[in-house]
C-alpha cells in the first residue's frame, strides 16, 4: 500500500513510549476508514484496534478532523456499515460508550428486537439532513438505562427519552464533540427528548391538539417527523404502513391547520362588541389590550382560537382582574 494512503495503518509505540503524531494517525486512519466504508459501502482495509489514547491524540490535534469524519460515517449511503467499523477499530467504544453500550442490547427469548440494529436502520432510514442522522444515532441511547419488564412479560423503557437526553448531555461534557456548533447541538438534543412524541398521535386528536404539537415542536417540527419515520423499523408490512400513514396523516392536518389559521383571524370580528355590551366597556385602549391578550394566550395554546365571541366573554369573565376589569 502506498504510503500516502489515508487508511495505512502506523506502527503502534513500544511499550512505554509517549504517544505522539503517529497515535493521531492511527486514530485518523480507522476513523477514514469508516467514513469511507460508510460512503462506499465496503471496507477497503483492515485494521488492528486503536486505543483510547490514540483518539485523544487526534482529538487534541485536530478534533474538527474527526468530527468531520464522523460526519462523514452518519451521512453516508450505507452508515450501518461505517458504524460497525467504527465498532470493529474500537473507536466507538471510546468516543460514544453510550451507543456501545447498545451492541448486543436485546433479549435472547426475543422480548424486544436488538436495539444496536434498530438504531443502526434508523440512522440507514433518515433523511441525509446531518442532525436527524446524529439524533438518530443517540436517539435510543437511554434504553441500555431504563428496560423494565411487567410480569405478563412485556418489555418496557419508561422515560428513556428523558434518560437519554440526561445521557445526550453528559456525553457532550466529556467529548464536546458538537460545542463549536451549538445549534446543532441543541437540536440533536431536543430531538432526542421528543423523538417519541409524532409516533404516539392519535387521529381522535382535536385540532387544538394538532396546533399545540405543531407550536411545541416549532421550528423542529420538520426534523422530528423525519427522524419519526425513519424510526419504523418493523419487518411487518403492515404495521409499518400503518405507523408510516399516522405521521403522514399528522403532518397533513398542521399543514391544513396552518394554512387555515393564516386565512383567519385567531379572535371572531365582534368580540370586541361583544366585551364592550358584557362589562359595560366605552370603545377604549383597553379593549385594545384585551384582544391583544386573548390573543397571546391563543398562540401559547392556553385557550382555543375561532370560537364564538360569547366563549371568549365568558373566560374574561372568570378572571377580570387579569385583563385589567374593574
Amino acid at each position: 500500500m502506498a504510503p500516502t494512503d489515508p487508511t495505512a495503518q502506523k506502527a503502534a509505540p513500544m511499550p512505554g513510549e509517549p504517544a505522539t503524531a503517529g497515535s493521531a494517525d492511527r486514530a485518523m486512519a480507522a476513523l477514514e476508514l469508516a467514513a469511507v466504508a460508510s460512503e462506499k459501502g465496503r471496507v477497503i482495509e483492515v485494521l488492528s484496534p486503536i486505543t483510547a489514547e490514540d483518539l485523544r491524540v487526534a482529538t487534541e490535534l485536530d478534533a474538527k478532523a474527526v468530527r468531520d469524519r464522523l460526519d462523514r460515517v452518519v451521512m453516508g449511503e450505507d452508515p450501518e456499515l461505517g458504524l460497525d467499523t467504527l465498532l470493529d477499530v474500537g473507536a466507538l467504544r471510546v468516543l460514544f460508550p453510550e451507543v456501545h453500550a447498545m451492541v448486543g442490547f436485546g433479549d435472547a427469548e426475543w422480548r424486544h428486537k436488538d436495539v444496536w440494529k434498530h438504531t443502526k436502520q434508523v440512522v440507514r432510514q433518515a433523511v441525509p439532513r446531518l442532525e436527524v442522522r446524529w439524533a438518530s444515532l443517540f436517539h435510543d441511547i437511554g434504553k441500555t438505562k431504563t428496560r423494565s419488564i411487567s410480569p405478563d412479560g412485556k418489555v418496557h423503557f419508561l422515560g428513556h427519552a428523558e434518560v437519554g437526553t440526561r445521557m445526550f448531555d453528559k456525553l457532550e461534557r466529556r467529548s464536546q464533540m458538537f460545542s463549536p456548533e451549538p445549534a446543532l447541538r441543541d437540536t440533536i438534543r431536543f430531538l432526542v427528548l421528543h423523538h417519541l412524541r409524532a409516533n404516539q398521535y392519535d387521529p381522535g386528536w382535536t385540532d387544538s391538539a394538532v396546533r399545540r404539537f405543531a407550536r411545541e415542536l416549532g421550528e423542529h417540527l420538520d426534523d422530528l417527523l423525519c427522524l419519526a419515520r425513519a424510526d419504523i423499523t418493523t419487518k411487518r408490512p403492515e404495521k409499518k404502513r400503518k405507523g408510516l400513514n399516522q405521521i403522514e396523516e399528522l403532518a397533513g392536518r398542521i399543514t391544513l391547520l396552518a394554512a387555515e389559521d393564516a386565512k383567519q383571524p385567531p379572535l371572531p370580528s365582534g368580540v370586541g362588541d361583544a366585551m364592550m355590551k358584557a362589562f359595560g366597556l366605552p370603545p377604549s385602549r383597553l379593549v385594545g389590550e384585551i384582544k391583544k391578550q386573548l390573543e397571546a394566550a391563543i398562540a401559547s395554546g392556553e385557550i382555543e382560537p375561532h370560537l364564538e365571541s360569547e366563549a371568549y366573554v365568558e373566560l374574561i369573565a372568570k378572571d377580570k382582574a387579569r385583563f385589567g376589569i374593574a
